[in-house]
């Protein structure tokens, strides 16, 4: 049961680190209006999936996945310097259309209640 456990663990340890790296370390322009939603870890804890949203949607999407992948080894070494696992994790960054899908929804339901 505690084997379950390291990698949420661990998963919210790399979302906390990154995000301040994501503040304080990373100027890439096309960081820019990203908020990072969740980590997911493998459970060998080697592979790692960021998700993250963007202020201007899915149209900003690729560009905030080439400039993940431009920092990727500097994120890498930050992160294995902060948290001391044995491996440090390779993370692969995704976007997560949750919250645009929210704002679909929510934007539908307004559409289609009574007017009072």
């Amino acid at each position: 049961m505690a084997e379950g456990r390291r990698p949420e663990r661990v998963a919210e340890a790399v979302l906390r680190e990154l995000s301040g790296l994501l503040v304080r370390d990373l100027r890439d322009p096309r960081l820019r209006g990203i908020t990072l939603t969740g980590v997911k870890m493998d459970d060998d804890l080697r592979h790692g999936r960021v998700y993250f949203s963007h202020l201007e949607g899915s149209v900003r999407a690729p560009d905030a996945v080439a400039g993940f992948r431009s920092a990727s080894g500097f994120i890498r070494r930050e992160i294995g310097k902060s948290l001391g696992l044995r491996y440090t994790p390779e993370l692969d960054f995704e976007f997560d259309p949750t919250l645009e899908r929210a704002a679909r929804i929510d934007a539908l339901l307004k559409q289609s209640a009574p007017k009072a």
